[in-house]
């Protein structure tokens, strides 16, 4: 899901084709949302039609789920007001922004508030872990321990 069927490359290198743009989304098909970190959230910033999109959706979902960067964009949208999060932005740009409540900000890697899971980008095996049990996912925990201790 995208806000346009444009191919769009990540950090990493790999190559992404939404298959359906947000305006065209079936949003009675998803129960939960995953939003991925990127190099320059900041490019959405004026992306209107994303943030009354998580607005609109909000309510019917079980989880969302926000790593790195991308709880900023929960929070332009309004949907951590009141809320305990964390985000993967330098503490000056996070100030910059002007959609954050520094009193309700975390250091610690990863924070469930509700059905809310933030985390810092390096914690993306502990996000994949609390992600997994909030959808009431069967898995071994200790099969990641020595991946996420390296990212540590």
């Amino acid at each position: 899901m995208g806000l346009s069927t444009c191919t769009i490359r990540g950090e990493s290198g790999l190559t992404c084709i939404p298959d359906v743009t947000i305006d065209k989304l079936n949003k009675k098909e998803i129960d939960s949302l995953v939003l991925t970190g990127c190099m320059d959230v900041m490019k959405l910033a004026d992306e209107e039609s994303l943030f009354t999109f998580l607005k609109e959706i909000e309510s019917k979902l079980s989880v969302i789920a926000s790593i790195s960067s991308s709880p900023f964009l929960l929070a332009k949208a309004g949907l951590l007001k009141g809320r305990k999060y964390t985000v993967g932005m330098l503490e000056a740009d996070l100030r910059k922004t002007c959609v954050f409540e520094s009193e309700n900000y975390s250091e610690e890697t990863v924070v469930q508030d509700g059905k809310f899971i933030t985390a810092k980008g390096r914690g993306f095996v502990r996000f994949g872990q609390a992600l997994g049990n909030a959808l009431g996912l069967t898995f071994d925990e200790k099969w990641y321990e020595s991946s996420d201790e390296e990212m540590e």
